[in-house]
């Protein structure tokens, strides 16, 4: 990790109004070091001055202005007045047995997002959503049957590394099985997470505008001082926003492929339609140069007798060919109403090992947090659904041998 931050333990809670609520004030969540230098700035204040409020806000997660020392008595009053620090209101707040725990935070008009936390013994990593829904339909996901309301504030994404950083401080837990503080980096005065994934609700590219500044502010060293290399950015295959992405704020790129050619990654994938894979292969080759990682990482959920079979394996094999890569095998999880099953853990080896034969890196993700629904793909929250569009075509699963 880069940066460094200065607790070790949170401060006490301070009541704020949600910050979807927030109207006549500036939630500090919103800005990254660019506007916030901007909104000192108009205040006639030292461009310091919001390294000293990032360094608040994000390493020590103080809510109160009052509290922040270090800016004069007379800035504080000034500051109070026009600004809060507003994170997440919290509705739901559940612990898996694995220690995987997952937060469901109100988005306001009867919307929620939901936002995981995954203990490792070298990590902790934090999937964070990015709408309140998705409208990219993907056949097997929880969160694309919801359809689709909002794109989440700058400060709604950032918020939830805040309050999960927060919350687990304040906890005194983390780890698997919900230990103590033990990890190195927690022992060393570092926050409780390391990672940060942008893989929960919604399609990040779809809300660029509001991803990329959080991006920044996870990225800052004045903030949280991630690594590029320890944030993820998961798309379906968004091609124009890719090479964006690219030139603003490059950070490790994850690629929801999930079928090895456009007729069966167009019923599972509906954005195939637009972007077809020949342009996202080639969009991935395009993003590698700036890249903090030499290599994309392609998701492929196992679905069972639809994308699983060994002649799959071989086609997806010459497709990734020319793209440094690794592939991670998701062995789909279930949730209420899916006509989908989980291939069979058989036919998952035998497909990781016909991609290893064709000398690629291929993984199988091992499932967190499937007993309270928070394993990859069953995010669903609550969505008020804007879309009003009928579901896309779903794909007949068949036996396969």
């Amino acid at each position: 990790m880069e940066g460094g931050s200065e607790h070790v333990k949170a401060p006490a809670s301070i009541a704020h109004p949600p910050a979807h609520l927030l109207a006549d004030v500036m939630n500090l969540l919103e800005l990254d070091g660019r506007a916030l230098a901007a909104f000192f700035a108009e205040r006639g204040e030292k461009p310091f001055r919001a390294r000293q409020v990032l360094r608040w806000v994000h390493q020590r997660f103080e809510p109160d202005i009052a509290a922040m020392s270090d800016l004069g008595k007379p800035l504080r009053e000034a500051l109070a007045a026009c600004a809060v620090v507003a994170g997440p209101t919290v509705i739901g707040d559940t612990i898996a047995a694995d220690g995987t725990r997952k937060w469901l935070l109100d988005a306001g008009g009867g919307n929620a997002v939901e936002c995981v936390y995954i203990p490792e013994d070298d990590r902790g990593t934090l999937c964070i959503s990015s709408q309140a829904g998705c409208a990219l339909d993907c056949a097997f996901c929880s969160t694309g049957r919801q359809g689709f309301n909002r794109n989440l504030t700058t400060g709604e994404i950032v918020g939830q590394l805040w309050h999960a950083n927060r919350t687990l401080l304040a906890d005194g837990v983390c780890g698997e099985r919900g230990g103590p503080f033990t990890a190195p980096w927690i022992e060393q005065g570092r926050p409780p997470i390391t990672n940060v994934v942008m893989m929960g609700m919604g399609e990040p590219l779809a809300n660029f505008d509001n991803v990329v500044p959080a991006l920044r502010l996870m990225l800052d060293d004045h903030a949280y001082g991630l690594s590029r290399r320890r944030v993820t950015l998961s798309t379906s295959g968004l091609v124009p926003l890719i090479d964006r992405l690219r030139e603003e704020c490059p950070v490790a790129l994850a690629v929801s492929l999930h079928a090895p050619n456009d007729a069966l990654r167009d019923r599972l994938v509906p954005i195939n339609r637009k972007h077809p894979l020949a342009e996202l292969m080639a969009a991935c080759v395009r993003y590698l140069p700036a890249a903090p990682r030499d290599f994309v990482t392609f998701e492929y959920v196992m679905l069972d007798g639809v994308n699983d079979s060994v002649s799959h394996a071989d086609e997806l094999a010459r497709l990734v060919r020319d793209v440094p890569c690794k592939l991670n095998l998701i062995p789909f999880n279930p949730f209420p109403g899916t006509e989908f099953r989980t291939s069979p853990r058989a036919r998952i080896v035998a497909f990781q090992n016909r991609l290893q034969d064709a000398g690629l890196v291929a993984t199988v993700r091992k499932t967190r947090g499937d007993d309270i629904a928070a394993a990859c793909g069953q995010l669903a929250g609550q969505v008020k659904d804007r879309t009003k569009r009928r579901l896309a075509t779903r794909i007949v699963p068949v036996s396969a041998s």
